[in-house]
């Protein structure tokens, strides 16, 4: 197995212009092919900001952010599309397209400039397509889907650019428990069979202690735990971050929380 780092995020510390303090302090990540890792956090917690700064569209004031050893900052997006797939929390399709068109939009950076597309190009979108059941979509206009099934079709197009590299930021938005499980399920068998290296960010904190091998708890811009999820996922530190208390319980050897009911004396 490759032990080389595909993302390197060390120490790094960002702030907006303007802004009175820190979105991130002295945060870190470390990523290998075939690991997938969970970035934790209540709404605010500096989660977008981290992915941003992997990807290089934030340059941090503080430590650094490299891909294959690359500043994340300096990769020109055409080469990095080729390493990395990306599945954005939001996207408004503005155009008309059938799915499996949109889907062949991830072989864009291994096409040749003025080349037609090969077999090998139909072959990944058909594996892709397959992958994240949405192949019986194929020929459906992208406006019709619902949530949920557009929100799977984006995971094909991330996967039909074969990347070293999956990020997902809150992939599954829009899904039902039985779709949910499948993300989940299939981005496990892409990390463990093809070596793929997963960056997860997700407010399913019992589904990232169940699939990820490492967890990186933010709170307020700042590591609050980082490790594998038994190490990281405590009752206390997961009340704090979260501020609501909760309740931990062992499954297959992964903590599952519950959230607890504040009583009070009056409505």
């Amino acid at each position: 197995m490759d032990d080389e780092l595909i993302l390197d995020v060390a120490d790094v510390s960002y702030r907006y212009p303007d802004a009175a303090g820190d979105a991130l302090a002295g945060v870190s990540l470390a990523i290998r092919p075939g690991e997938l890792h969970a970035v934790l956090g209540p709404n605010g917690s500096g989660k977008t900001t981290l992915l941003r700064v992997a990807l290089g569209t934030l340059v941090p004031r503080v430590g650094r952010a490299a891909i294959l050893g690359r500043p994340a900052a300096a990769w020109v997006p055409r080469d990095l599309a080729r390493v990395a797939g990306v599945v954005t929390q939001r996207e408004d399709n503005l155009f008309p397209q059938r799915v499996r068109d949109t889907v062949g939009l991830g072989r864009y950076a291994r096409l040749p400039r003025w080349g037609p597309e090969s077999a090998a190009d139909h072959a990944a979108v058909d594996r892709a397509l397959a992958r994240c059941d949405v192949q019986h979509l194929a020929s459906r206009w992208v406006w019709t889907l619902s949530g949920g099934e557009y929100q799977r079709v984006r995971l094909a197009r991330a996967l039909a650019q074969e990347p070293r590299l999956l990020v997902l930021d809150e992939p599954t938005a829009n899904l039902d428990l039985r779709h949910e499980m499948q993300l989940f399920e299939l981005v496990r068998a892409l990390v463990e069979r093809h070596y793929l290296a997963v960056l997860l960010v997700t407010h399913h904190v019992n589904l990232a202690a169940r699939f990820a091998d490492h967890v990186l708890l933010l709170a307020g811009g700042r590591p609050a735990g980082a490790g594998t999820p038994a190490a990281v996922l405590s009752p206390d530190a997961v009340a704090q971050v979260f501020d609501w208390p909760v309740a931990m319980t062992p499954f297959d050897g992964r903590p599952q929380l519950t959230p607890l009911r504040q009583r009070k004396d009056e409505p």
